[in-house]
Formats: C-alpha cells, structure tokens, sequence
C-alpha cells in the first residue's frame, strides 16, 4: 500500500447546506447556487456564485462575504487557506435584507509529494517511554511522555539515552506534546485543558495556561514567533507566544481531503511537521495555508525496535540545528533513530 492510501483520509462526501431559518422563525427566500461541484473547489480555482430566488422577489442589491470579509460573485482562491468557509450572500429585497450561507471546501491544488528517509545513526531510548513530545535545545534533547501515573518531562543525554533531570506530573495528569522557545518548555496534557511552563535548566515549573477552543492537548511546535498546537482534529491552532492565547488556526488538507488525528509536531525550515496518530509516519505541512505537501512514511521502523506486548506506534519528531537531522522515536520504543529525508 502506498504511502498515501496508508496517510491519506479520502473525503468525505460534502454537500452544499444553506441556512433554512431565519432569526423570526421564518423559512429563508433565498439560497446560495455555486457552479462547483458538491461546492468542493482547488486552490488557485475560480467559483463563481449565484442567489436562488425561487419566488421572484425584487432583488435591489447582493453582496457576499467569505468568512465575513467581503468578495466578489466571481472569486478567486488563490490565497485561501484550505478548508471549510463559510458564504454569505445579503440580500436587499422589499425593504428588507435576508442572509444565505453555504459552505465552501477548498482542497490542495497537487498531491503530496512522497518523501523517503535514511537511517544516519541509531541512539537508545527509555523502552517504558510513552513518547508524546520531542525536541532538542541548546545541543539537549527534551521529552514529554504520557500516560496516567507515567508522564514526565525529560532532559536526556541523546548519545547514550541518559536522564540528565527528571520531572514527573502529578498523576492526575496524561502529559502531552512539549515545545521550547525563549527558555521556556510548553507542555500540554490531554484532556485535563491546562498546559504547564517549565524552566529550560531547572525544569522548574514557572506557570501554566488554559486552552481556548480546542478541547485536548496533542502536539506543539513553534517557528521562533507563533506556538503551534495540534488537539487529535484536522485543526493546527496559532498561540500567541506571550499570552498563549488561540488567535487563529489552519485546517488541514491534502488534493482530497482533510487529515485528522494530528498530533506531535516540529517545525523544520519553514514546514511544520505531523505525526499521525495511530500511523507510522509524518506529514510535511504549509504553515500558510495548512497544505499537505509531503508525505513520509516511517513504518518500516517499527520493525527495527525491541517488539514487546506494549510497542506502540511511532510519535515523537525533532530537528537537530547542530546536525541537521531529524530524530524519530515511538512509544515504548528501546531506539531512537537520526535519519535523513528525501524526495522520492
């Protein structure tokens, strides 16, 4: 099976809606007609809209918006980002005006690229962590683990897999994916909705946060200036990075269809890299528009790891500034590898 088949979930079927009700209780006049296909269109493609007026009202004015920023009825998706948006079209009629919605699904205009690795070196790794996060700072690897009773935040000796500082949470907590900017470690946990701040040297625990919109704690990852964090959907949610605040996210979608189950994340000379949950390999993703261009598909790795009743998947990705490689682990695996990735 290829690469795709095994990462790519096919869309499902998506169908034009508008909204049947008005504020008054009263049934809407009119709706929106698109000349796209199960309203579904590709980045970079023209959709041209349209108001049903089935009852022949006078119409004196239309005006659309998109994501309530104004366009045109002849739009063009260039710049959109990928995803779900919302149509409105206001209606001026009998001096009075009605709004239509639908909605519109833009997908990637290529399919992903197909990336293959090469095993640089293999290090030793915890077999009894449960590998959730994964980073390297200042030459340190950092780990976050999970499970009830069992998460812990790590600064390990990546060469020999020593623990240089260890620090467990509470164990009312699952911990999650980690990010590190500005001396500061971020960790999520799962479904308890707060996220701990550490000291990079000490791991002292320094504060902590609440999420917004998203329910859970999945992954984090950070560009420098933007925290992103995945919650188990198809959504990467922005943070700021002083308040920690969710202040817009990305959907993600390949040619096809939207990806869930994101999860830990890295990001890699300008893309953002995502584990899969409960897939053996990793999306390469546009932080602009929240395009799969790249597809890399680690499975055969599994095979070259101690196999035992409580193996699990691969997760946990990190980038070494200092070699230039990337470092892929699983959960509950004895091997850490550095490898090399590669266009097919």
């Amino acid at each position: 099976m290829s690469a795709i088949k095994l990462f790519i979930i096919t869309a499902l079927s998506l169908t034009l809606w508008t909204c049947g009700d008005n504020p008054n209780g009263k049934k809407n006049i009119f709706s929106i007609g698109t000349d796209a296909k199960n309203n579904t269109i590709a980045l970079g493609e023209t959709i041209k809209l349209s108001v049903q007026n089935p009852k022949n009202k006078t119409i004196k004015s239309i005006s659309y918006k998109l994501d309530a920023k104004p366009i045109d009825e002849n739009f063009n998706t260039k710049d959109m980002p990928l995803g779900k948006h919302t149509i409105t079209a206001i209606v001026a009629y009998d001096e009075t005006t009605e709004e239509a919605s639908t909605t519109l699904t833009i997908l990637n205009n290529a399919a992903p690229k197909i990336y293959s690795y090469k095993i640089v070196n293999e290090y030793p790794h915890d077999i009894t962590s449960y590998t959730q996060g994964l980073e390297f700072y200042n030459g340190i690897l950092y780990e976050s683990t999970g499970q009830y009773g069992e998460s812990k935040l790590r600064k390990i000796d990546y060469k020999t897999g020593e623990v240089l500082k260890n620090v467990n949470l509470g164990t009312q907590f699952f911990g999650e994916g980690l990010t590190i900017m500005n001396d500061k470690i971020y960790q999520l946990t799962w479904k308890e909705n707060i996220g701990f701040i550490y000291d990079t040297e000490t791991l002292e625990k320094t504060g902590s946060f609440n999420y917004g919109k998203s329910k859970e704690g999945w992954g984090l990852g950070n560009d420098g200036k933007v925290i992103y964090k995945t919650d188990g959907t198809n959504n990467i949610w922005k943070l700021n990075s002083e308040t920690l605040a969710e202040e817009d996210h990305i959907q993600i979608y390949t040619n096809t269809g939207k990806i869930d189950g994101l999860n830990e994340l890295e990001f890699i000379n300008g893309k953002i890299y995502a584990n899969i949950y409960q897939r053996n390999g990793v999306l390469i993703i546009n932080p602009e528009n929240g395009a799969v261009e790249g597809v890399i598909d680690f499975s055969p790795l599994q095979k070259l790891v101690k196999q035992h009743p409580e193996l699990d998947v691969l997760n946990g990705i990190a980038y070494n500034p200092d070699t230039k490689t990337i470092f892929v682990t699983g959960k509950d695996w004895d091997k850490m590898f550095e490898v090399e990735v590669f266009v097919k």
